[in-house]
C-alpha cells in the first residue's frame, strides 16, 4: 500500500477550511499533518477541528521535517513568494489559483519546480471534475458539427467591503479572483493556442480594484471564445458551445457540490436531450490528483497554467489605466 502524501498547510484562508482541508484530512491519498497561521490561536482552532498540528508561523511550517507536500492558499499578492519558499525547502506545492498574477514570476516557480524535480499544481478544481471531460468527448464525437463559439460566465454577489478581493495590495479584483473560471474553462476545452482580441475590465464606483469584466478570444481555427466575469452580480456558473449542427450547456459549471448530479444540455434542432451523470467531488479528486503528481514526480500537463497566465497579463493591462478610468466614470454619473 502507498503511504499517503503527508500536507502542510500555510495560512487558515476561508477556501482552504472549507473545501481542501476537509479534502485532506478525508482522503486516503493524503494526510493532513500540520497547518501554520501567523495567529497562533487561529491556527490551534483549525488544527483541533481537522486533527493536525498548529504550527505558529510559515517559515516555521517549512521547519517541519515530517511534511512532503505544502498547500499554499494565501492571498494572489503574498503567494508567489511562498511557494517559492515551499520549493526552496524541497516541498511539493499545490498553490491557489493564480499563482503569481504575473506571468513572468509564474513562469520563474515553475521552472524553479521543474529543475528540483518537484510538483507545483495550480489548484482550479474544476478541471478534475469528469463532466468537462465528457463535454470533450461530445465535442471530439461531432455532437455539435464544427464547432463555432464558446461563451462563458462566472459571477459572485457583492462581497463585504473588507473582503480581501477588494484590496489592490493584496491582488484582489474581479480578473484574478473570478474572470480566470472561465478563462480557463475556455482554454480546458479549446485548447491553449487561444488569442486575444480585446478585453474590458470595469471597477465598480468606490472601488480601489476592478469589479467586471470581459473579454474576447479565438482559436488558430476562428472559434471565439466570449468570457464575462464579475463580483458585484447576481451568481451565475455556466458555459456553452454552439457549433454548425447544436449547442451544448452546462450549468453549475465551476463550482457544483460534490452530491450535485452534472447534467449537460444537447440541444439539436427542436431536440433537448439532458445526459445526467453520476456526481462526482471536484475537490477530493484534485486532492487525489495532486497526490498521485507528487508521489509520481510527474507535475500535469502546464500548457494551459501557462497561457492562462499570459493572458490574465494581457487582460490585465486593460486597468488600471484609462478604459477604466473612463467605466468608472460613466458607472458613477
Amino acid at each position: 500500500m502507498t503511504a499517503p502524501l503527508r500536507v502542510g498547510v500555510i495560512g487558515c484562508a476561508n477556501i482552504a477550511v472549507r473545501r481542501m482541508l476537509p479534502a485532506f484530512a478525508s482522503s486516503g491519498d493524503t494526510e493532513l499533518v500540520a497547518v501554520a497561521s501567523r495567529d497562533p490561536d487561529k491556527a490551534q482552532r483549525v488544527a483541533e477541528r481537522f486533527d493536525c498540528r498548529p504550527v505558529h508561523g510559515y517559515e516555521q511550517l517549512l521547519a517541519q521535517d515530517d511534511i512532503d507536500a505544502v498547500y499554499v492558499p494565501l492571498p494572489a499578492a503574498l503567494r508567489p513568494r511562498w511557494v517559492e519558499a515551499a520549493l526552496r525547502a524541497g516541498r511539493h506545492v499545490l498553490a491557489e489559483k493564480p499563482v503569481s498574477t504575473e506571468h513572468a514570476r509564474t513562469g520563474d516557480l515553475f521552472g524553479l519546480a521543474a529543475s528540483r524535480g518537484l510538483v507545483l499544481m495550480e489548484n482550479v478544481m474544476f478541471v478534475h471534475h469528469r463532466r468537462h471531460e465528457a463535454v470533450r468527448h461530445l465535442i471530439s464525437d461531432g455532437a455539435l458539427g464544427e464547432l463555432r463559439s464558446f461563451h462563458a460566465a462566472f459571477t459572485i454577489p457583492p462581497l463585504a467591503d473588507s473582503d480581501i478581493r477588494y484590496q489592490p495590495e493584496l491582488g484582489g479584483g474581479a480578473l484574478m479572483d473570478v474572470g480566470i473560471y472561465p478563462l480557463r474553462a475556455a482554454l480546458h476545452l479549446l485548447g491553449p493556442e487561444l488569442d486575444l482580441i480585446g478585453a474590458c475590465l470595469v471597477r465598480g464606483a468606490g472601488r480601489q480594484v476592478d469589479t467586471s469584466g470581459a473579454a474576447l478570444l479565438h482559436t488558430p481555427g476562428g472559434v471565439t471564445a466570449q468570457i464575462t466575469f464579475g463580483m458585484e452580480h447576481t451568481y451565475r456558473s455556466a458555459y456553452a458551445l454552439r457549433g454548425s449542427e447544436g449547442c451544448l450547456t452546462v450549468d453549475r459549471a465551476f463550482t457544483p457540490p460534490a452530491d450535485d448530479v452534472p447534467v449537460i444540455g444537447l440541444h439539436r434542432g427542436a431536440k433537448t436531450e439532458e445526459i445526467r451523470l453520476e456526481p462526482h467531488d471536484q475537490v477530493a479528486a484534485t486532492a487525489a490528483a495532486f497526490a498521485a503528481a507528487a508521489r509520481a514526480g510527474t507535475p500535469p500537463d502546464t500548457r494551459d497554467t501557462l497561457r492562462q497566465s499570459e493572458l490574465l497579463d494581457e487582460m490585465s493591462r486593460t486597468g488600471p489605466g484609462a478604459r477604466i478610468a473612463a467605466l468608472v466614470r460613466q458607472e458613477a454619473s
